[in-house]
């Protein structure tokens, strides 16, 4: 065969003209000037489709016929070059009406109407536009159930659906089968929760790639999970949905070809998944905020193109491994908010192209220098994040640690990291958020930090930083916004009295700062009064009156100063000032006068300690508002006088906590407090009320602490007391109270400090005491609700143990303890009482309890005080005491015990008083046990001279006793051998004696030999 000619150049050339003649803008470009126009009904039809619409944003100002007449130019609409039909729109910024016009734009592939405010349905008539290849109708305002015929858009390999106002729903997917080309769908935000066989629908998509159904309300409550799943699929996004089985993920983990795959945020439980495909091309994996509880899976390690992991907020447990190595992609790791444990292997310090790694909130130890000592150049070149807080960390921190060249944020916080802040920190250029707090740190705080120009966020409170802090530290940080540097030994010495500082703060706290009180520390932080919303000079030294722009800052904290003077009225804006003070913290300091009234914006007021005196009607009865937002108000430790008005109360519905302990109020508690619905936290201790508790308290259902100690109430305790299920502290101690201690106290199952101690209380402790499951049971302590909204309030309370009066605040939620002491109380110590194991003090002295103390005491295992004393206690102290490795503390004097002490080394630690009042004897006491085991009496201490006296009394008594007896014989034989009828009686009673004797054993000798057969 004959090879084919080529066709002569000019002829070439000559087709080559004539196809540019018919098709010019193929041969010239997309020059604004040869673009072809629209065919004249499409331009209708945009017309009519504009005519319904608002348009705010003049989008679509160029869509007229008094301008550009050719429709192709107009802002939004895109044409073919070739054919001038118009195949894209995109419009967003419009409300109104979608006109069905729409639909004579016949060759329409790319429809975008995202970002609208339509609020409408999605027209049906979209399913008509069978051209579409490309939907957004994303945020577009459109809600109400979307409607079946988009699946007749067979062409479609884009979706996009998403609705952040989550205001789209559907009934089922089937209509998304007749989608074969749908490369594309995302549905973020629609509710899917009727579409039981979403996963069939998803299953039956030959062509998808990418799968977006985040925050569906999809759950795997159906028999119907596919097994399998279309191959093609890439990208796959189920995250914030209600899955908790795991068969759900393991279709997933088999796809060969996903790269992306987000989970988060669902309630999967167990292991995660292993991979099954023998290559692992993910990329990107997301499983933070489940319930995975296994250790950080093997395949993970070989997956050597991921570039992103989060598994933070589960609860993996174990190492991480040090084959992380083989991660040379990573760039982003986060395994936050778990349980592991361990060294951080070095091998985290090598990933060249690692730009964010957060570690937080576990459990990881060991020296941050031999994870981070020796860190390569490229990993202190690629990262911008690190985040190792909440951690056990210790260590000093490196040289390395100021050479990190685009870190933007650290945070090394609440760890128990040593030495001092390298000097070399200042060079960190990039640095806008810098995290120390809550450490070990010493030394000087450099003076390089000034040089940090980027720095926005600098916390290194709660360490031990001492020496001065001046100018210089703060020389180039002009966009400071943060300084928290509470709780150092630090003292701010201006050079400059005058000094204006370049930044302008929202925050500053220096609690126990030395500031003094000099006028040059209060003028450099007015200069900051336009802008800072949060203030802490607490505990500063600060003295003097309050300037007046205080009252304008949101949170103010200036307790335990100096300061003095009245306190005016606390109304929120004023003087030309913008903020509103809402939380308020005056404690412990000179202030006087009467209470100021408060706005119903302020949110918490403490006012404790101070020297405010006057009633309360003023206060609590201002007519200015109805109601108030108040949440916490601390009066304690102040003049107040009178009585509490009745119905005042009411306007304060959302009080969390009230304390006015420890003033000079009396009367009744008002029956208004029952109003008080949301109150977690009563507090009338120290004062002079009387009359009963009142019953409309039952209504108070969230309380958790009652302390009403030292006043003068009477009557029982209430029966509805019982069904206070949140109560965790109940403090009565010093009233009047009487009656017994009926079951229905064994209902506050998350009692935790029961103090009924120095009433009139009598009958037996119930021994239903053993519901107390809060104490019964070994839990995290930490684990229960007794939170407020800042760390600037601690709750407190003064309880009696180990024989003194102690108050606890910072760990009030790790005291335990029962006192029922000074009562008239009776019977047994029930053993049930043995069971509250977690229980750290016991204190029942000055009661009338008989009986034995149960022999279950030693499960008592964490009692650290123990106080029976001035009982009728009987029997032995039980040997489990012995076993009691935690009690410091013991009192059984004033009993009726007897015995041995059981023999340890703990309770030979104890003073002899411990015991004295018993009959009790051996070691710490004095007094030797006779061989039974017991003491001939009761104990007692004995002084030098006691002993001496006893000695002398002792001897003398056995001089008296040898004569008596030699006297008494004397006479006896004397009489004996001169009278002889006592003698013949004598010899007669010995005869008849030893007749009697023969007898007796002859019988029995003769009877025990016919037994055993002998003659």
């Amino acid at each position: 065969m004959s090879a084919v000619s080529k066709p002569p150049p000019t002829i070439l050339a000559l087709f080559l003209l004539i196809f540019c003649s018919f098709k010019l803008t193929f041969c010239i470009g997309n020059s604004s000037s040869n673009i072809i126009a629209c065919p004249e009904a499409e331009k209708q039809a945009l017309l009519s489709f504009k005519q319904s619409f608002k348009d705010p944003s003049n989008l679509l100002s160029s869509w007229n016929n008094n301008g550009e007449v050719n429709c192709c130019k107009w802002k939004g609409v895109f044409c073919n070059n070739l054919t001038g039909h118009v195949i894209e729109l995109h419009l967003q910024t419009l409300s109104g009406i979608i006109n069905p016009s729409l639909l004579n734009i016949k060759y329409l592939k790319h429809l975008d109407l995202s970002q609208n405010h339509f609020e409408q349905t999605i027209p049906s008539f979209i399913g008509s536009l069978t051209s579409l290849e490309y939907l957004n109708l994303s945020d577009a305002g459109f809600y109400g159930k979307i409607p079946h015929n988009i699946g007749n858009l067979s062409n479609l390999h884009t979706l996009v659906l998403e609705d952040n106002s989550e205001s789209l729903e559907v009934d089922s997917l089937e209509w998304l089968s007749g989608l074969s080309k749908l490369e594309h769908l995302n549905m973020n935000y629609v509710n899917l929760s009727k579409a039981a066989n979403w996963a069939q629908v998803i299953n039956n998509l030959p062509s998808l790639i990418e799968l977006h159904l985040s925050s569906c309300n999809l759950n795997d409550n159906n028999d119907n999970i596919a097994n399998n799943i279309t191959n093609s699929l890439a990208i796959l996004d189920l995250s914030s949905n209600n899955f908790q089985s795991l068969s759900i993920t393991r279709w997933i983990f088999q796809l060969s070809n996903l790269n992306f795959l987000n989970l988060r945020f669902n309630y999967f439980q167990g292991p995660i998944p292993s991979i099954t495909n023998t290559t692992c091309k993910l990329q990107y994996i997301d499983l933070i905020g489940n319930f995975f509880n296994s250790t950080i899976p093997e395949w993970l390690y070989t997956c050597k193109s991921l570039e992103y992991v989060s598994l933070g907020l589960n609860h993996l447990q174990g190492k991480i491994s040090n084959a992380i190595a083989n991660l040379t992609s990573l760039r982003s790791l986060d395994l936050s908010t778990n349980e592991l444990s361990g060294k951080i292997p070095t091998e985290i310090a090598n990933l060249c192209q690692m730009q964010r790694l957060h570690l937080g909130w576990n459990k990881l130890a060991g020296e941050i220098s031999d994870s981070f000592g020796n860190m390569s150049n490229c990993f202190l070149g690629a990262l911008e994040y690190l985040d190792l807080s909440y951690n056990q960390l210790s260590g000093h921190l490196t040289h390395q640690f100021g050479e990190f060249e685009n870190l933007k944020a650290t945070d090394l916080s609440s760890n128990s990291l040593s030495g001092v802040i390298p000097n070399n920190i200042g060079n960190l250029s990039s640095l806008e958020a810098l995290y120390l707090d809550s450490n070990k740190l010493t030394g000087n705080l450099p003076e390089s930090m000034g040089q940090l120009s980027n720095l926005k966020r600098f916390f290194i409170s709660d360490n031990t930083l001492e020496g001065v802090v001046t100018e210089t530290h703060f020389a180039r940080l002009s966009n400071l916004t943060t300084l928290s540097a509470s709780r150092n030994n630090l003292t701010l010495k201006l050079i400059n009295p005058n000094w204006i500082p370049s930044f302008k703060l929202t925050s500053l706290q220096l609690r126990s700062w030395n500031l003094g009180s000099g006028s040059g520390i209060l003028s450099w932080i007015e200069t900051q009064k336009n802008n800072i919303n949060e203030l802490d000079l607490s505990n500063t030294g600060i003295s003097g009156n309050v300037p007046s722009w205080f009252w304008n800052i949101l949170v103010l904290n200036i307790s335990h100063n100096q300061l003095h003077g009245k306190i005016p009225s606390i109304n929120g804006p004023k003087n030309g000032f913008s903020s509103s003070i809402q939380f308020v913290y005056l404690s412990s300091n000179k202030f006087s006068g009467p209470l100021p009234r408060v706005g119903n914006n302020v949110i918490e007021l403490d006012l404790s300690n101070n020297s405010f005196s006057g009633d309360m009607s003023h206060f609590l009865c201002d007519t200015a508002n109805q109601t108030y937002q108040l949440q916490i108000l601390h009066l304690g430790g102040n003049h107040l006088s009178g009585e509490l008005p009745e119905d005042c109360l009411m306007k304060w519905p959302s009080l969390l906590m009230l304390n006015l302990g420890n003033n000079n109020l009396s009367g009744t508690i008002p029956n208004s407090i029952g109003f008080l619905a949301d109150l977690r936290s009563f507090n009338l201790y120290g004062n002079k009320f009387s009359g009963h508790i009142p019953f409309s308290m039952r209504n108070c259902t969230h309380l958790m602490k009652i302390d009403l100690a030292d006043n003068n109430l009477d009557g029982n305790i209430p029966t509805w007391m019982g069904s206070l299920s949140n109560l965790l502290f109940l403090i009565l101690r010093s009233n009047k109270l009487s009656g017994e201690i009926t079951s229905t106290i064994c209902q506050l199952n998350s009692l935790r400090i029961l103090d009924l101690s120095d009433n009139k209380f009598s009958g037996t402790i119930p021994k239903c005491i053993n519901n107390f499951t809060a104490l019964t049971t070994t839990k995290d302590l930490f684990d229960f609700q007794y939170s407020f909204y800042l760390d600037s309030f601690i709750e407190s309370a003064s309880i009696t143990t180990k024989g003194s009066e102690f108050t606890y605040d910072t760990i009030l939620r790790l005291v335990t303890n029962i006192d029922l002491s000074n009562n008239n109380l009776s019977g047994d110590i029930p053993k049930e009482i043995t069971s509250l194991v977690e229980l750290r003090s016991l204190n029942l002295s000055g009661n009338y309890f008989t009986g034995l103390i149960p022999d279950s005491i030693g499960n008592m295992r964490q009692l650290e005080s123990l106080d029976f004393s001035r009982n009728s206690l009987s029997g032995e102290i039980p040997s489990s005491f012995t076993i009691m490795s935690s009690l410091s503390y013991l009192n059984l004097s004033c009993n009726n015990l007897t015995g041995k002490i059981p023999e340890s080394t703990q309770l030979l630690g104890f003073n002899e008083s411990s015991f004295i009042g018993n009959h009790l004897c051996g070691p710490p006491l004095t007094s030797n046990c006779k061989n039974d085991g017991k003491s001939p009496g009761p104990t007692h201490e004995l002084g030098d001279q006691d002993r001496e006296d006893g000695n002398s009394e002792i001897e003398w008594f056995y001089v008296f006793l040898s004569s008596g007896y030699a006297v008494g014989l004397s006479a006896f034989f004397t009489i004996w051998f001169l009278k002889k009828s006592w003698r013949e009686a004598y010899y007669e009673l010995l005869d008849n004696m030893w007749d009697k004797i023969y007898v007796y054993f002859y019988i029995r000798w003769t009877r025990l030999n016919i037994a055993l057969g002998r003659n």
